[in-house]
């Protein structure tokens, strides 16, 4: 049955039971025409479920399918907001003519949606009546609107209408989030419903954007409007834009305050910068004090007393001469006692205005001497707005006037918040900048080599430069490994990047290299398991917006001081630069390979012979291209530089340097120099051995005779286990020729047996009445260091005895 609408002067008095409340339909409709979401609210109003409509064409619920069921297809493609009035379909067959307001979302990964929304309210709301819309407007100048106990609009003046290019009839009814679906919009409504709870009035800045224009400021009131009881009945929204700062300035975009605030990363210069932009624009006075921050993995430590704030007075700006407000120098510090306006504004992460007669005001005076120059120089106003970035406190910035009449108004308020806001972010994050840097350049020196190991092949020097650009510590790294055979290998790397994880990925990489190293592969192995490597990081790291490591760069060099060959491969590093004994310098040919990372491409071993006393130099490209000219140039600049002679390596390394780098360098440098030695004939014996037990004896008494020659007889008892063991094992597991060899180096004695077997020797614990077994145990126990490296044909076994103390 129809319900006949009662007169006005006839209607009973509403109230909380009798009145039916009003609520939203609400459905989602995807671009291509089909129901996604239905609301509780959209099943009231036209009486389908969920399961009746989702996934079905909307148009099916549009009463003149065919007049209106194209409206949403002719929408242009870019608009992202329609209203009007549609005939929609009820399931038991009723027309129902409804407005509608719809907007489009588009998600991040680019799929567009509407929401439709329909506002259903009992009849009062329709046409408001009383004298309650005429308070809101008398009392209300500029954009207005009236929401009820429902949060509901039930009243818009013309300038609302205007704003939001919408009519008061396509919004009555609707929430604020509905008729504006922004951030702004849900903290508005927030605030309305604190306004409706506790009758008291709210103010907030809230952002609304208008349809199809750019992004406007506004300064909102929410005012209780409250019927002749007292009760509170509904909230009047007023707003108004800003377009006016302190002393008739202006509101300043974000890109303005960005071209005065924090032009550097400096944290120092930013803070002057704030305090230089407040005066005179906003106040007469301006002090930026910052909080130390809290030591590396610690919290700030306890104030002595409960609630008191110790500060660093960072900057500070004055119309007056000389800055006498200020009683602390910059770099001082102040202390602020507990519940004083700073404090408090630290405490509380808020902003606030404060006349000089305040309370708070005047018990800070009174119980802080240094607060005494606020009544000396005449100072009315006061304003503190803290420093936060990231929910991190930074510090306080106080404002005052003395000269200014007027007193500090919301106005200011939020202009100095949002002047706070823009400093803020460059404090934090220079600071972050700066944490980051000690804690990468910690890490990097944890994992480069404290020192160089010792070692007879090379005399070795070496320098590393951390860059200095703002993109951080890059991964440069390079290492000096003893092989077995008296070898040293020299590795020098550049991971692509900057910062804790190009780090992290070289010491990953540089104990890669070190296992490799360990076990004798040749260099061009030894890069293909590095590419493999790098390819399984870069993997792990994929959703981490991370290289793992692609596209770094290796240079692995083994110099045999027995044989005076050196054996490299490169992986897309530069080449190593030789010094001949005669002073040339030239570049090693070596195959350049392809940087890590990319898989399935071949690197190269090459082999060079290097008399004794040349000079090898492994560096990363940061001291090639620290200069502005080209690289032959800077090639021909370091050859100079290591042709000259020296008395010493690290002089060679501190003449390249000077001459390469005319100032910190914006890429990391690692320079590595190494001259060669040689172990000459008379530290070096071979014998070729038949394969046959007998020889064991004759393998053991040659050994013997020769430590008599080196004057090492102390050492010949150990020495006669371990060859009579390895030949032993060489000629029965292993296959012919078998060869001894001993190499006498400075404090070390290396025991060898090689074979023509492949098969790697594993040491095995022998059971109890085993005759045997136990050989590798026994030379396990008797070396310093042992192992087992493999050759072109076969392998050779070696162990080290220690000579010190013989």
């Amino acid at each position: 049955m129809e319900r006949v609408p009662t007169p006005p002067g006839d209607r009973p008095e509403e109230t909380d039971a009798s009145r039916e409340p009003a609520y939203t339909a609400t459905a989602t409709i995807n671009e291509q025409g089909i129901v996604t979401e239905w609301s509780e609210g959209a099943g009231r109003l036209l009486g389908y479920s969920p399961a009746d409509v989702v996934g079905q064409p909307a148009a099916r619920l549009l009463a003149d399918a065919e007049a209106d069921g194209g409206a949403a297809r002719r929408l242009p493609p870019g608009q992202q907001r329609w209203s009007g009035t549609l005939a929609l379909r009820h399931r038991d067959g009723r027309r129902l003519e409804r407005a509608l307001l719809a907007h489009r979302w588009t998600s991040t990964g680019g799929n567009a949606k509407w929401s439709v929304v329909s506002a259903v309210a009992p009849d009062r709301r329709t046409a408001p009546e009383g004298p309650l819309p005429e308070w809101a407007f008398a009392q209300s100048p500029c954009f207005q609107a009236i929401f009820d106990e429902d949060l509901r609009l039930v009243r818009a003046n013309a300038g609302m209408e205007r704003t939001l290019s919408l009519t008061e009839a396509e919004m009555r009814g609707l929430r604020l989030p509905e008729i504006a679906p922004d951030p702004a919009s849900d903290e508005t409504e927030r605030r309305i419903r604190t306004v409706l709870e506790t009758g008291e009035a709210q103010h907030a800045n809230s952002f609304v954007r208008p349809a199809g224009g750019d992004e406007q400021v506004w300064s909102t009131s929410l005012d209780p409007l409250r019927d002749a009881e007292g009760r509170v009945r509904a909230v009047c929204l007023t707003a108004h834009e800003r377009t006016a700062a302190a002393g008739g300035g202006r509101a300043l975009p974000d890109d303005e305050f960005g071209a005065l605030i924090g032009t550097t990363t400096d944290a120092t210069r930013t803070a002057q910068e704030l305090a230089d932009f407040a005066v005179p624009r906003i106040a007469d006075f301006a002090a930026v004090d910052l909080l130390e921050p809290p030591p590396r993995g610690g919290d700030p430590s306890a104030p002595a007393v409960p609630g008191q704030v110790t500060v660093c007075r960072t900057a500070v700006r004055s119309v007056l001469e000389g800055n006498p407000e200020s009683r602390v120098s910059v770099g001082g510090t102040t202390v602020y006692p507990p519940l004083s306006p700073p404090a408090d504004c630290l405490a509380s992460g808020r902003g606030a205005v404060y006349a000089t007669t305040d309370t708070a005001v005047s018990r800070w005076m009174a119980e802080d001497p240094g607060a005494a120059w606020i009544g000396e120089y005449g100072t009315h106003s006061m304003m503190v707005v803290p420093l936060r970035a990231d929910g991190v406190p930074l510090g306080v910035v106080l404002f005052s006037r003395q000269q200014h009449r007027e007193p500090f108004q919301q106005e200011d308020l939020w202009l100095a918040e949002r002047a706070a806001q823009r400093a803020a972010a460059v404090i934090h994050g220079s600071r972050r900048q700066v944490r980051e840097h000690t804690t990468t350049m910690t890490l990097q020196r944890s994992l480069l080599p404290q020192t160089l190991p010792d070692q007879s092949a090379l005399e070795i020097a070496s320098r590393y430069l951390p860059a200095a650009s703002e993109a951080g510590v890059g991964g440069d790294w390079f290492d000096v490994i003893p092989l077995s055979g008296a070898r040293v290998a020299l590795v020098v790397g550049d991971v692509v990047g900057h910062g804790i994880r190009a780090s992290a990925t070289m010491g990953r990489l540089r104990t890669a290299v070190r296992t490799l190293a360990d076990v004798d592969l040749p260099p061009d192995e030894l890069l293909t398991h590095l590419d493999d490597l790098i390819i399984h990081l870069s993997a792990d790291e994929a959703d981490r917006d991370s290289s793992g490591g692609i596209g770094t760069t290796c240079l692995y060099v083994v110099y045999d001081p027995v044989t005076r060959r050196c054996t490299l491969a490169r992986a897309g590093h530069p080449p190593p630069a030789v010094v001949s004994p005669e002073g040339s310098v030239y570049l090693l040919d070596v195959p350049a390979g392809p940087p890590l990372g990319l898989g399935g491409l071949p690197f190269e071993t090459v082999e060079a012979e290097l008399p004794e006393g040349s000079m090898l130099a492994l560096y990363t490209d940061g001291l090639l291209g620290a200069r502005e000219h080209d690289i032959d140039e800077a090639l021909d600049t370091m050859f100079a530089a290591l042709a000259r002679p020296a008395t010493s390596l690290d002089t060679v390394c501190d003449r390249v340097l000077t001459a390469l780098l005319t100032h910190r360098p914006e890429d990391d440098v690692a320079l590595l120099v190494a001259r060669t030695r040689a172990l000459h004939e008379d530290q070096v014996v071979v014998w070729d051995l038949e394969s046959d037990p007998s020889v064991v004896a004759d393998a053991r008494r040659q050994a013997t005779e020769q430590l008599a020659v080196w004057g090492l007889e102390e050492a010949a008892f150990v020495t006669e286990l371990l060859v009579s063991e390895l030949v032993t094992n060489a000629i029965r597991y292993g296959k012919p020729p078998v060869q001894l060899r001993l190499i006498h180096e400075d404090s070390t004695l290396i025991c060898e047996v090689s074979d023509g077997s492949s098969t790697a020797p594993h040491m095995r614990r022998a059971r109890t009445f085993d005759e045997g077994g136990r050989g590798l145990l026994l030379v396990a126990q008797l070396a310093q260091r042992w192992g087992s490296r493999p050759a072109a044909n076969g392998k050779t076994i070696w162990a080290e005895q220690s000579l010190v103390g013989f």
